[in-house]
């Protein structure tokens, strides 16, 4: 993991947009009057004639995206995360879900990272709204190079796909030559045997730090870092908790409907472990500094440490 580095993954999926844009004619852009900050701004500057801005009108948006991908274009429409999944979620059910079009929605500015914009705007629902979507990939990427791919393997995808993405800068995390992207695989990041954390977003940065500081004390944890959370990689979930016997989750998120649900909706059909969840804990966010709204609500390196230490502990 490079500390050194930190971009932010809303950078990352701008850039990513122009990159595709050279090898998708039919790929299109829109935004909600939104572009300097979800930096599809840079899409409209090198492709101008392939960006629309609805205005702040995410369902008319919607549907314009909708008509789109029925003509065999591939639109990206983007929004923050608490409009593109929240205002929006009828219209991404009924007229993207429903018909199965190849429509991919980056929202940006997710979790409580958005910082002082409060509680409005800290979306920590949207991975749940989004999993309940018949057909609906759902993905939030750790780190820039993670980011990068997953909008290329969307672009590529054939059906709709939700992108998470956020406003503060993290870590780079997987500056590896053999790193590989694959939608639906998650990754063991750090092997272990005394506990499975399984983090996505943010979340993952936090979680080798928190094996860190376990393994000085002896205690050996697997991280996986999961970026598809639908659909999910069961088949390593369940591989590592049947070897650990402990596993706990870690999502800047709420608690209920998100990763932690989905771990446990794959681990209860055969009772493997016993799940800790890692996240918001049925609370609204707050307006404050980024930094330490994470360290407040225990998603930093010491705060994962301490919550996985207590459980296996128990």
């Amino acid at each position: 993991m490079s500390e050194a580095i930190k971009i932010a993954t809303r950078e990352s999926y701008g850039k990513a947009l122009v990159e595709l844009g050279a090898q998708y004619p039919n790929l299109v852009v829109l935004d909600a009057d939104l572009a300097g900050a979800t930096k599809t701004g840079i899409f409209k500057k090198a492709y101008p004639d392939r960006h629309i801005n609805c205005g702040i009108a995410e369902c008319n948006m919607t549907g314009i995206a909708a008509g789109l991908a029925t003509c065999g274009k591939i639109p990206f429409i983007s929004s923050f995360a608490m409009f593109a999944a929240g205002r929006n979620y009828e219209q991404i059910r009924n007229s993207i879900g429903y018909p199965h079009l190849n429509v991919k929605i980056g929202a940006t500015h997710a979790g409580i990272t958005v910082g002082e914009d409060g509680a409005s705007h800290q979306c920590n629902e949207d991975l749940a709204l989004m999993r309940t979507i018949p057909g609906m990939v759902v993905m939030c990427p750790a780190d820039d190079i993670e980011a990068r791919a997953a909008v290329h393997a969307a672009a590529a995808y054939d059906g709709p796909v939700y992108l998470r993405f956020g406003r503060a800068a993290c870590p780079i995390i997987n500056d590896r030559e053999d790193y590989h992207f694959q939608i639906g695989k998650a990754e063991i990041l750090q092997e272990g045997t005394a506990v499975t954390i399984a983090a996505t977003g943010i979340c993952v940065g936090a979680a080798l730090e928190a094996a860190d500081m376990l393994a000085q004390e002896g205690i050996k944890a697997e991280v996986i870092n999961v970026c598809t959370i639908k659909p999910l990689d069961e088949e390593l979930i369940k591989s590592s908790a049947r070897k650990t016997g402990k596993v706990v989750t870690a999502e800047e998120h709420s608690i209920i409907g998100g990763l932690g649900s989905a771990v446990c909706d794959a681990l209860s059909e055969e009772a493997i472990a016993p799940v800790y969840k890692i996240g918001m804990r049925d609370v609204f966010g707050e307006s404050g500094p980024a930094p330490a709204l994470v360290a407040k609500y225990r998603l930093d390196g010491k705060g994962i440490y301490e919550q996985v230490k207590a459980f296996i502990s128990n």
